[in-house]
């Protein structure tokens, strides 16, 4: 018997059947049956199906001598289903890369229940990804069984049955079936959830929603949008029968109103000419099934109206909402003509040549180099007032305690930086924010660049997408001062970045408390955290984003075989790149993999320093993470199983697995012989680090944040001073210089 039946009933959707019917087929989890159900489709889909048959015996085919419509052959296919659960999957849809293995887990870990919920994205026809918008209901539904009783919120999930999984015995034992017509899985959905004794839930993105340009049936207009009613009837019908669920039908009576109302506002559902009966219809219904203590207001109150009424309401509503597109524009105007004045008044004040003004990683906190330069200046320049700049009040809250901050574009932002003598900053300022005379901007940088950067972006169409360089350029005209961390940086961002600056060859600030670091600290502290124990080795995987895919993620390992494979006494620690942190790819399993133990996600930690000193041996890609993490002087492996995609759709400056840190593994096998062999940390490995180091981590030696507070915000000297020259000057006698 196996776990798992898939049923995939098909019609007209020759196009996308065989990514569906390979997604299913290329599980790794493969204790499954696939039962395909032709229902007299007019294309190719059953030549197809009986392809797939032929060799492979998992798949099972059933051809329907006439069209019956989705829920009925989702019925033709049960009775053939021997699985323990049912996977309800429709035939544009797709599962993701280790779906299976994950509900499986899950299912064992809640000891079988009735019903397993999990996550999805939309996927849409034009390459965008985004993740169903409550995704937070199951993260915080908990590692427990439950009923819909002790989660009602549940409910407010899509009740659609190909985002849950569906005990055959729970089935069978209820007769649960689907109708006939449209929206067949609302008389399923509602049902089943309001029965199921156990529920759980799997916060994973496990299926991908395919969201079609044409041919999708929920978008066609048709009057078999009217079957919406003769759903819910039966839901209605299904309530009343069990007295148990008789508190349910407030609930359902507002769904349904919601839902019917949710139709009637599509442009592309019903025929202009059958909308009012459609209306009075539902108002019909809504007042029929209407529980003396239910709550009608907001939208559904509109369903105790008339059609004229509705319809006067939606204009109305329609009218406001294009009268205030239409006064935005001068609102902002309005707002931008009143901060100029602002500024204004300030900006013929002195600058205080006492106030510093910093932001890192877009204002998103105290982070990297400006917060390595902001420590060391209140330590040995306390005249020195330091405010940073923060994007919102949520990330003002997580400060420091003591922290000076405004919010960006507030008046007190504007006062500051029409006043501040001083500002350091890791990317760049907004284009709002005019460099005054005499003020001293210092770029720090976000670390050592392997990709291509700036202006070398312009070959890069696909890498650029969204980016405008040009205005990335006149804001990079503002710098004085630009941080390096070796010759290889220097050259790099002269040439990416022409502008008027002078390279510092300070090293990177946020690098100091990397050198010579010995085990301990706040490594010692992270590992406490998060419960690693003290004799664990941590391996520590940092992938970087990717141009080629639209939303910047690709899976290249599977996070649960490589802890796996691991073993004992070993700790896998997952660092994504922060632009991925709110996207999808955590929903990929990650969040699942970390909430299990089976590795610790160390994604929103905000000091990736105290991950670094954490950590054994760093695992990466092509993440510039690499360069700091050389300092530690421990192992580093480059997993570069698709450099060349990356440097296609990329560009690198430099070869990194001819130049590699350490061992480079071109495949996943490579990557596991590495550790099992011992081979991650062999003497190869050591002499390819030294020589790694030589050239990259030249200028690190644990004072640049010393250098960057005493040579250019105090402008005093240090003894042997790192050199300093302006782009373009001789290559001799190098000074520092001021701009």
């Amino acid at each position: 018997m196996p776990r798992f039946s898939v049923i995939v009933p098909c019609f007209k959707v020759q196009g996308f059947l065989r990514e569906c019917l390979d997604s299913v087929l290329l599980q790794s989890f493969n204790d499954l049956e696939l039962i395909a159900v032709d229902d007299c489709s007019p294309d190719g889909c059953g030549a197809i199906l009986d392809e797939y048959a032929d060799r492979d015996p998992r798949v099972k085919v059933l051809h329907l001598p006439e069209n019956v419509g989705l829920g009925r052959a989702r019925n033709a296919g049960m009775p053939h289903a021997t699985g323990d659960y049912l996977f309800f999957l429709d035939s544009d849809d797709t599962l993701t890369p280790g779906a299976l293995r994950a509900v499986a887990d899950r299912l064992a870990e809640t000891g079988d229940p009735d019903v397993l919920v999990f996550d999805y994205a939309r996927t849409y026809w034009w390459g965008g990804t985004r993740r169903n918008a409550l995704a937070r209901v199951l993260a915080e539904a908990g590692a427990d069984t439950f009923t819909v009783a002790d989660r009602p919120e549940v409910l407010d999930l899509l009740m659609v049955v190909w985002n849950k999984v569906h005990r055959r015995d729970f089935v069978e034992e209820n007769g649960f079936a689907f109708p006939p017509g449209y929206y067949e899985d609302t008389p399923w959905t509602f049902p089943v959830m309001l029965s199921a004794r156990r529920i759980a839930a799997l916060d994973r993105i496990c299926l991908n929603y395919r969201q079609r340009r044409q041919g999708n049936i929920l978008s066609t207009t048709s009057r078999k949008h009217f079957d919406i009613h003769d759903q819910y009837e039966r839901v209605f019908a299904f309530v009343d029968e069990r007295t148990e669920l008789v508190g349910w039908r407030p609930y359902l009576h507002r769904k349904m109103g919601e839902h019917c109302l949710d139709i009637l506002a599509k442009p592309d559902r019903l025929p202009p000419a059958d909308k009012a009966e459609f209306f009075r219809r539902t108002a019909e219904m809504f007042r029929r099934h209407r529980p003396e203590d239910a709550l009608v207001d907001g939208e559904v109150a509109l369903l105790e109206g008339s059609y004229p009424a509705y319809r006067l309401r939606r204009q109305a509503a329609r009218a406001g909402r294009q009268a205030a597109r239409r006064a935005l524009p001068a609102r902002r105007e309005a707002v931008v003509r009143a901060r100029r004045g602002w500024a204004g008044i300030h900006a013929v004040r002195p600058l205080d040549p006492h106030l510093v003004v910093y932001s890192a990683s877009s204002h998103r906190g105290v982070l990297g180099d400006p917060a390595a330069v902001h420590r060391k200046a209140r330590e040995i320049a306390p005249q020195l007032r330091g405010v940073w700049v923060v994007r919102d009040e949520e990330t003002a809250d997580r400060l420091p305690p003591g922290t000076e901050h405004v919010l960006v574009g507030s008046r007190r932002y504007l006062e500051v930086t029409a006043r501040a003598t001083f500002f350091v900053n890791d990317v760049n300022w907004p284009g709002s924010l005019a460099k005054r005379p005499g003020s001293v901007h210092i770029h720090t940088h976000q670390g050592t660049p392997l990709k291509y950067m700036g202006a070398d972006l312009l070959d890069k169409p696909g890498a650029r997408l969204g980016f405008d360089v040009p205005q990335m350029l006149r804001r990079a005209d503002r710098w004085d001062y630009s941080l390096v961390a070796n010759r290889h940086s220097e050259l790099v961002w002269e040439c990416a970045y022409p502008c008027h600056f002078s390279s510092v060859r300070t090293g990177s600030p946020r690098n100091d408390v990397l050198v010579g670091a010995a085990d301990g600290g706040a490594g010692a502290a992270f590992r406490l955290r998060h419960g690693i124990p003290e004799d664990h080795t941590v391996v520590l995987y940092a992938p970087t984003r990717r141009d080629y895919r639209r939303v910047g993620h690709v899976d290249r390992i599977d996070l649960a075989r490589f802890a796996a494979d691991l073993g004992k006494g070993h700790t896998l620690v997952i660092r994504l790149h922060p632009t991925l942190a709110t996207g999808p790819a955590r929903g990929m399993g990650l969040t699942e993999l970390a909430r299990r133990g089976v590795v610790v996600d160390a994604t929103d930690e905000p000091h990736v320093e105290e991950v670094m000193l954490a950590s054994d041996v760093l695992v990466t890609d092509y993440s510039a993470l690499m360069f700091d993490y050389a300092n530690l002087d421990r192992p580093i492996v480059v997993h570069a199983d698709d450099w060349a995609a990356y440097t296609a759709s990329r560009g690198a400056y430099l070869d990194i697995t001819a130049e590699a840190p350490g061992h480079v593994s071109r495949s996943y096998r490579e990557l596991a012989w590495l550790f099992a062999s011992g081979s991650w940390r062999d003497e190869e490995s050591t002499r390819l680090r030294a020589d790694f180091r030589t050239r990259y981590c030249e200028f690190d030696d644990g004072r640049a944040a010393e250098r960057v507070v005493r040579m250019l915000l105090l402008g005093e000297s240090m003894p042997e001073c790192p050199a300093v020259r302006i782009p373009g000057q001789p290559v001799g006698d190098d000074l520092l210089a001021s701009t």
